[in-house]
């Protein structure tokens, strides 16, 4: 095995070890906030402070699942999956979701009973001491796990930590219920548990959609497509970077294709050289494969090629639904032309084939034309 792969080996089991620590870490508080809370919201008759402890319960098994994800996503890549596990992570974490919504459907079916049929909390000194522990507990815990997800960049642990942020604010909530009732003898235990059980649906939801948009492949970021392009297109003899399509296997384990316009006098030793100084290039600045490195050609002393590609290019993106232009070559001798068009979304592809093929038919009609459809990624 190489240093370069004994490196990010390395990486991995570190990161694992992160993720299975602070999420032992998370579950061992949450328990003892479990037991806490239920044993004063059964002694003093509360709805809210119950359902706070069962929204602390579906942390500790969020946490449980979270480790059970990582272990499972750090596998060594086999036969089966030879791109590896990494994957795992998001069904872990789509689970999670699972959970916060079920414990927020739960909370609200039971805050409603409460509503119909009320009954009065008695809070007592100590009740209110623990919740103000519970408080900073979960506040601490928040800020806690959310860094250490950050830092490994597991979604799980981001969002764990998110969820307990929050829990700081419920159970604030729940506190300051107690202290009004106490002051004002005004009951707010069922509203504010409708108002816990509503929060805690919208972050499952918002959870379960943000693993369901990497689970289906989302668009690219702009920033680090933008970055990736730069990088290469740093490379001299690069005339420009397209069709960047990037492919994710589980956090940290990005990979990407790519398409190179380069000048036809290229030979095939100097675009050999070329791609794999590029593809090593952009691993070590970003981290991003380059598992395939496509080409185009340029016409780079033919005058003739050169109006033709002006021509053409200013016809095609009179439409607004033809975004860009690229991979352009005309053989001036066979009379053929090629070039890709990325077409918006907003247009259906075969009238736009149809309109594309027309128009630049009737531009130049003794050629014979390949338009290639590029997707706006």
């Amino acid at each position: 095995m190489s240093k370069g792969s004994d490196g990010i080996a390395a990486l991995a089991a570190q990161r694992e070890r992160v993720i299975v620590k602070t999420s032992v870490t998370g579950i061992i508080t949450n328990l003892l906030l479990v037991g806490f809370k239920a044993a004063v919201g059964l002694i003093s008759n509360s709805i809210a402070v119950i359902l706070d402890a069962v929204n602390n319960l579906s942390d500790a098994l969020s946490s449980v699942v979270t480790i059970i994800g990582a272990k499972l996503a750090a596998k060594a890549p086999d036969k089966k999956h030879p791109l590896g596990y990494g994957r795992i992570e998001y069904l872990s974490s789509m689970i999670v979701a699972a959970l916060v919504l079920y414990a927020g459907i739960t909370s609200l079916v039971e805050s409603v009973k409460k509503l119909i049929h009320p009954e009065e909390a008695d809070y007592s000194p100590v009740s209110l001491i623990i919740i103000a522990v519970a408080v900073v507990v979960k506040l601490l815990l928040g800020l806690y796990v959310k860094r250490q997800g950050k830092r490994v960049n597991s979604g799980a642990l981001v969002a764990s930590g998110s969820d307990a942020l929050f829990d700081a604010v419920l159970s604030a909530s729940v506190l300051a219920c107690a202290v009004i009732f106490i002051l004002f003898h005004i009951s707010l235990e069922a509203y504010v548990g409708v108002v816990i059980a509503g929060f805690i649906i919208k972050a499952g939801i918002e959870m379960m959609v943000e693993t369901l948009d990497e689970i289906l492949g989302k668009r690219v970021d702009a920033e680090e497509a933008a970055e990736i392009k730069r990088l290469i297109c740093e490379e001299s003899g690069v005339l420009g970077a397209y069709d960047l399509i990037m492919y994710n296997y589980g956090p940290d384990k990005n990979y990407a294709t790519v398409h190179l316009e380069l000048p036809d006098t290229m030979i095939v030793d100097e675009v050999d050289r070329l791609t794999r100084r590029i593809q090593t290039k952009v691993y070590r600045e970003t981290g991003v494969i380059l598992t395939g490195v496509g080409v185009y050609s340029h016409n780079t002393s033919n005058s003739e090629a050169a109006q033709l590609r002006s021509a053409v290019q200013k016809a095609v993106l009179s439409h607004e639904w033809a975004l860009q232009l690229h991979g352009f070559y005309a053989d001036t001798e066979a009379k053929t032309m090629r070039f890709d068009v990325v077409l918006s979304f907003d247009i259906d592809r075969h009238e736009a084939l149809d309109t594309l093929n027309n128009e630049v038919q009737a531009l130049c009609p003794d050629y014979s034309l390949m338009i290639v459809p590029d997707i706006d990624v």
